[in-house]
């Protein structure tokens, strides 16, 4: 049971072979027995979880053939939950009970999807390996002495370590992709505005966008077609009809032209992670592919370009977390002031205060124009470097990352080192450009290696036919960590 899929679930909920008070206690007892060790989850409530599933079965009872309910999720602690701590990850929102639910809760709420608990993250998604959390790293399922990626590197562990069928996340350069790839599971992020950022708590407005985590496409599928959706209350919400994002999964993959950037296969990218990738578009081929080598030449500018546009939007989104309307207050200070001054100082970790100082520099009189302005017209080269690349191809392919998981503690010192780890992710958020990550096999130190896919606007369900054929065709993502 801990190894089905969402629909294998689905199935056994609608035939009566275990309710869901059932199922939600089964992942509760795996929850119980390996987050101390794994540190995948920041809050979980047994009776609150097992009262949501009561209510799922009540549903199922009453005739509600609606295909997830009853069907255990874990949510990133980013996402508004009313009634649950949301913290993000920082000590700034520990005491903080959610008054209200953030879009894609509600949407999961509708659906009858069981809330199972909280997931750790990156502290307010800033970081690429999960260290940065106020309440400790998280660890990789495969291997304990790894990273598990980030931001939403809780979610990826809980998942892979089958603590939860599926975890939401959020994306802002690559941290749902991120830590699926390091995870060895099935990620996706969407193209921005198809998912609501209401009640999501913001990092980077502009680059932020919500997406699921589960073992396989056609789950993340199953799970787009709840997330996914116009919300009036978030401005950058795209007013689209809604899509079954399932619809082509079955499609063969023959004519498919699959673009290969010279510029992801160049320095830097590690042979084992390379000799993954040719072997998963070798797959691709055997199944009626036909690879094409497009470019992406402005590459290397999405680390600059993202350092500059992620942290001024960072600087400006976190000004709230002040000490006086929510959240952490320092307990002593002589005037308004010095509150403000202590409350920041105690309530945000080291990377946090880092980008609130970048971002606050390049949006200071003088350096705007030097800094951000150029920022963002890069932003544009970047957009228009992949317009030009789909005129030949279908959907891109790539790595995710340079190189496997590292260790715990191993780039924590050298937050540049850190930061070029997302050279083959940023750009997608820069252009708003769906894309997702695939397991495509394992490094030579055993851990997973994941395979991007990119798509073009509005492309998901190309991308997931992409997907779901790869993983009709390999078994990599029904490989679990032996725990």
């Amino acid at each position: 049971m801990i190894q089905a899929t969402l629909k294998q679930l689905s199935q056994q909920l609608a035939d009566k072979k275990v309710s869901a008070v059932e199922l939600a206690a089964a992942y509760l007892d795996r929850i119980e027995a390996l987050n101390p060790e794994l540190n995948a989850f920041i809050t979980v409530d047994r009776e609150k979880t097992l009262t949501i599933a009561r209510a799922a079965d009540a549903r199922r009872a009453a005739g509600d053939r609606g295909a997830l309910i009853g069907v255990p999720v874990a949510h990133k602690d980013i996402f508004c939950q009313q009634g649950w701590k949301t913290s993000c990850g920082s000590k700034m929102l520990d005491n903080f009970i959610a008054p209200y639910s953030a879009h894609v809760i509600e949407q999961c709420d509708a659906a009858g999807l069981v809330t199972l608990g909280r997931t750790n993250m990156d502290e307010f998604a800033m970081g690429s390996s999960n260290e940065n959390s106020y309440y400790g790293a998280v660890k990789n399922p495969w291997d304990l002495a790894a990273i598990p990626g980030g931001s939403s590197g809780g979610s990826a562990a809980a998942v892979a370590a089958r603590m939860t069928p599926v975890a939401l996340g959020t994306d802002t350069g690559g941290s749902i992709r991120q830590p699926a790839s390091h995870c060895g599971i099935t990620g996706i992020k969407p193209t921005y505005g198809v998912v609501s950022r209401f009640g999501m708590v913001a990092y980077a407005s502009s680059l932020d966008q919500g997406g699921p985590l589960a073992q396989s496409a056609e789950d993340c599928a199953l799970m787009l077609n709840v997330m996914a959706g116009f919300d009036a209350r978030d401005s950058t919400s795209l007013e689209r009809a809604k899509e079954d994002y399932t619809r082509d999964l079955a499609q063969p993959l023959s004519g498919l032209r699959v673009g290969l950037p010279r510029e992801y296969f160049a320095e830097g990218l590690a042979a084992d992670v390379a000799r993954v990738i040719d072997g998963a578009v070798a797959e691709l081929k055997k199944l009626g592919a036909t690879v094409v080598e497009v470019s992406l030449p402005n590459t290397e500018l999405s680390i600059p370009a993202y350092y500059v546009i992620a942290p001024a939007e960072a600087s400006a989104n976190l000004s709230r977390y002040d000490g006086v309307r929510y959240g952490h207050r320092a307990a002593e200070y002589q005037d308004l002031v010095e509150m403000y001054e202590k409350t920041r100082a105690e309530g945000f970790g080291s990377e946090v205060k880092r980008r609130i100082m970048v971002g606050s520099y390049v949006l200071s009189h003088g350096y705007y124009d030097a800094y951000y302005l150029k920022a963002q017209k890069i932003r544009r080269l970047i957009a228009n470097d992949f317009i030009s690349a789909f005129a030949g191809c279908d959907v891109i392919l790539g790595p995710v990352a340079p190189t496997a998981a590292f260790n715990i503690g191993e780039k924590s010192g050298d937050p540049v080192q850190m930061y070029l780890s997302d050279i083959y992710t940023l750009s997608v958020n820069l252009a708003g450009l769906p894309a997702m990550s695939v397991p495509a096999g394992f490094a030579d130190n055993g851990r997973p290696v994941g395979l991007q896919i990119i798509g073009n606007y509005f492309a998901e369900a190309k991308m997931l036919n992409v997907a779901h054929q790869f993983q009709q065709a390999t078994d990599w993502h029904r490989r679990a960590p032996a725990l």
